[in-house]
């Protein structure tokens, strides 16, 4: 993308200490969990687009840009949250773009403006921006389908635009629509290669059986 302007934002120029859940995410090292408010903060206030680092842009998005705010799909609810089951979960993580003042990121930045990321006794609330904000999409009109919506002022693209590389069976399946890759590099999280492939063979034969398997064995939260 050699015709836009990358700015880096850290530490020096945004506040970490801005509401209590980014403030308790950085103290405990958490800091993806910072750039879940910090993204929709800069951009209600300067405008502009987000993709986290470890997204890849293969093709150009100006199309994309010039039609309006745009967000995409993860992929369909199918097991958790259950309150959330099929709904497409929208994640912000792939890509966001917006002019300043967008009205839906200021409910996010209020959302998350109540939220706290420790308990009491220092244990981290369960909860991802993918479902903060799905759940917030919901209540703006979100429907049970993976297609085109137009919510809140925002496409929600289909998730071959920005998600053709399913993260639970480590398969790519592009597509002409096809602008970015996410490649899930789990900076926010301890994770062992071997068990991470091993966990990609295994969903690939046995599908979403063995995840609700999983999710009944308590693996899965």
């Amino acid at each position: 993308m050699p015709d836009y302007e990358i700015k880096e934002w850290n530490e020096d120029n945004f506040d970490v200490n801005i509401i209590p859940y980014t403030a308790e995410a950085y103290s405990v090292g958490k800091y993806a969990f910072v750039s879940d408010y910090a993204r929709f903060w800069i951009l209600y206030h300067y405008g502009g687009v987000y993709f986290d680092t470890d997204v890849e842009v293969i093709k150009p998005i100006d199309d994309i840009l010039s039609k309006g705010p745009f967000m995409g799909i993860e992929s369909m609810c199918k097991v958790i949250p259950e309150d959330l089951i099929g709904y497409p979960m929208v994640n912000p993580g792939l890509g966001i773009g917006a002019p300043a003042g967008m009205d839906f990121y200021k409910k996010e930045l209020d959302h998350y403006s109540n939220l706290h990321f420790l308990r009491e006794d220092g244990s981290i609330i369960e909860g991802t921006v993918v479902a903060h904000t799905t759940r917030l999409l919901v209540r703006e009109g979100l429907q049970k389908h993976g297609d085109m919506q137009h919510i809140a002022g925002m496409w929600i693209y289909p998730e071959d635009y920005f998600n053709p590389f399913d993260d639970i069976t480590g398969r790519l399946n592009t597509t002409e629509n096809t602008r970015s890759i996410h490649w899930y590099a789990r900076t926010w999280m301890k994770q062992n290669p071997v068990k991470l492939w091993l966990s990609r063979m295994s969903h690939r034969v046995f599908g979403l059986a063995l995840f609700k398997l999983r999710k009944k064995l308590g693996f899965v939260k």
